[in-house]
């Protein structure tokens, strides 16, 4: 029996800072330091009110609000209700956060969440629940509030801080304020997770590619990820089912993508993993188009190899005392790399798959913990990777 369930899943570890000690800085030095990282920083405040926010967000040409750009939404019912209450008693609200990424067009850097409850609520897309003070409108919909109530509601409005195109760091990577910004607003209330930050700050081709790879249905599959049958994109975030999946919820699937691209040169496994996944996202944040049609091409390939000579087997340890095999990351990694590198050999891993399957189950008993995870060094990496290239070798030299 095999279980979806993913084996150390806690990927990454933290970076370790070291402080150097140093002699202190005279006021002098101080002021010259200042004056040359000063960053250039420009915005300005608007009020939307809330149907304009709702025509803005669904017309989709003035805000991009896409649920991949920051966290998959997390929102429980009663969260978004306590927002619509709190409009309703013009209970002062956060402000959110823009970026201009273009002339007139804008990214959300914080409140993406609040947003997309006032668009879903005036769609009727959800009844209030878990109200603390408005309870006697429990149950209602947008559509079924009393018209002093929606009255009410049109008239509320959400201010928001629009970091102006013109913003920049002179000399310097011209997204790096907005990088900048943007950590600072994510040091407070429900932190994003490493991934979710890598996702929101790396936006563009290879950011948009790893987000495809996870829609595979190979790749849905082999981690119990709930299979992408919409035929409209835009309901791809909808699904009960997928946005349950802990993998999905947390951007795992995101992680677990960019860890292949992250490890297949050698040269790169070095230093913390989480400055390894960054390092990824910033070797690929220019790619060409054929960059994205090579990089595609060889996680397709690896993925695909993967599948036809494991089968339902795929990225799983030997069975438990139970009799469960449970899905490895770790093993993941191992094997995607290792095939990668052998790309050219495909054919002969398909033809001997039972004796690979074999040896990478011999590998895990033999070896506890060298396929687990346990140990998330960048040399543990490179170890298991070697370990399991050195199996299919022996298999098909």
């Amino acid at each position: 029996m095999t279980t979806n369930e993913l084996i150390d899943f806690e990927l990454e570890e933290p970076d370790e800072i070291a402080e150097l000690e140093q002699q202190p800085p005279t006021d002098a030095q101080i002021e010259e330091r200042y004056a040359n990282s000063s960053f250039r920083v420009l915005y300005q405040s608007n009020n939307y009110f809330l149907p304009q926010i709702k025509d803005l967000i669904e017309g989709r040409e003035i805000i991009n609000l896409r649920p991949e750009y920051q966290r998959r939404l997390r929102w429980t019912t009663k969260q978004k209700s306590l927002l619509i209450e709190s409009l309703l008693l013009n209970v002062p609200i956060p402000p959110i956060f823009l970026y201009e990424s273009d002339l007139a067009r804008y990214e959300v850097m914080d409140g993406q969440q609040r947003l997309s409850t006032v668009n879903e609520y005036l769609s009727n897309d959800f009844a209030l629940a878990g109200l603390e003070n408005l309870k006697f409108l429990t149950g209602k919909r947008y559509n079924q509030l009393p018209p002093r109530l929606k009255r009410g509601l049109d008239r509320a409005s959400i201010s928001a801080i629009v970091l102006l195109h013109e913003t920049q760091a002179e000399d310097r990577d011209p997204s790096l304020v907005r990088r900048y910004v943007f950590q600072r607003l994510n040091t407070g209330g429900k932190a994003l997770n490493p991934q979710e930050i890598r996702n929101s700050l790396y936006s563009g081709k290879f950011n948009d590619l790893i987000i495809q790879l996870t829609r595979l249905e190979q790749f849905c599959t082999a981690f119990g990820i709930p299979p992408y049958t919409e035929t409209n994109e835009n309901e791809y975030y909808e699904d009960p089912a997928r946005k349950n999946n802990q993998i999905y919820r947390k951007m795992g699937d995101c992680q677990l993508v960019l860890r292949f691209f992250a490890f297949r040169d050698d040269a790169h496994i070095r230093g913390s993993v989480r400055s390894m996944l960054d390092g990824a996202m910033e070797r690929h944040a220019r790619p060409s188009d054929d960059d994205i049609t090579a990089l595609r091409q060889a996680f397709t390939h690896a993925l695909a190899t993967s599948v036809a000579v494991f089968g339902e087997r795929v990225f799983t340890l030997p069975p438990d005392d139970k009799g469960i095999r449970r899905v490895s990351a770790a093993l993941y990694d191992a094997v995607m790399v290792a095939l990668d590198r052998r790309a050219g050999k495909a054919a002969e891993y398909i033809h001997h798959a039972a004796a690979i399957r074999d040896g990478i189950d011999r590998l895990s008993i033999d070896n506890p913990g060298l396929l687990t995870g346990r140990a998330n060094t960048a040399q543990s990496i490179k170890d298991r990777i070697a370990a399991v290239t050195d199996v299919f070798d022996q298999v098909a030299p």
